[in-house]
């Protein structure tokens, strides 16, 4: 890794691969790539931190919680094979801001325009719940990222209350608050500093599986998005 640290999107997202700030997180992928679930056992696993995917000029940039332990720590491509990344994908596609409906594998031929997308944390957690400490060894590389991708970028989501903490994290350490906090809640909105931050629930299978959130309610907010960001 470079002392200086990265200076582009591409250096980061090799700095982020390379990543070893968190011992359990890192043995966790790399034990899930030893043992994978029996529908995968032909496939290699990834079994590493996941770097951001998607358009290097963004106008959009969405934010996740973290890999899933069968989806982006197998295929090494965020929100890219289980089942929060076909309603993400689909939703994408319905705004026609991704290329394919699906994403199942890094070589799928998935394209993104205009959007970003990336995560608080970038290795698989047990439990889908990284430590405080974890939690804080990963988000600077967001603060950066927000940073990296220019002026353009108008409008972050972030899906669910922990990527909305750690967006409204990452202004604030770049210098763009707003107080008092901001609430999480789905279609919830504010301007920080010069983007948009907009609130969606996670298409984890807690909340799709209950009706929680809908494939029209996530729809929506990449409507929104898209016209936030002048698309």
């Amino acid at each position: 890794m470079s002392r200086r640290g990265a200076r582009t999107l591409r250096g980061l997202n090799r700095e982020i691969v390379r990543c070893d700030r968190c011992p359990r997180l890192r043995g966790w992928c790399e034990s899930v790539a030893k043992n994978p679930r029996a529908s995968y056992r032909s496939e290699r696993y990834w079994g590493k931190p996941v770097p951001s995917f998607g358009d290097e000029l963004p106008q959009v940039l969405v934010v996740g919680l973290a890999p899933g332990a069968h989806g982006a720590n197998r295929t090494g491509r965020m929100f890219t094979g289980d089942s929060s990344g076909d309603w993400l994908f689909e939703a994408l596609h319905a705004a026609k801001l991704c290329a394919h409906p699906h994403s199942t594998s890094n070589k799928d031929g998935q394209e993104l325009y205009g959007v970003r997308i990336s995560g608080v944390v970038h290795c698989a957690p047990p439990g889908n719940k990284p430590s405080l400490e974890e939690r804080d060894a990963c988000r600077p590389y967001l603060a950066r990222e927000i940073g990296f991708c220019g002026p353009q970028l108008k409008v972050i989501v972030g899906l669910g209350g922990f990527a909305w903490d750690g967006v409204l994290w990452a202004l604030g350490e770049r210098g763009h608050t707003r107080s008092p906090k901001p609430k999480f809640g789905h279609g919830a909105w504010v301007q920080v500093g010069p983007y948009d931050v907009l609130g969606c629930f996670h298409p984890s299978q807690l909340n799709t599986f209950t009706g929680r959130l809908t494939k029209f309610m996530l729809r929506q907010v990449f409507e929104d998005a898209k016209r936030r960001a002048g698309r």
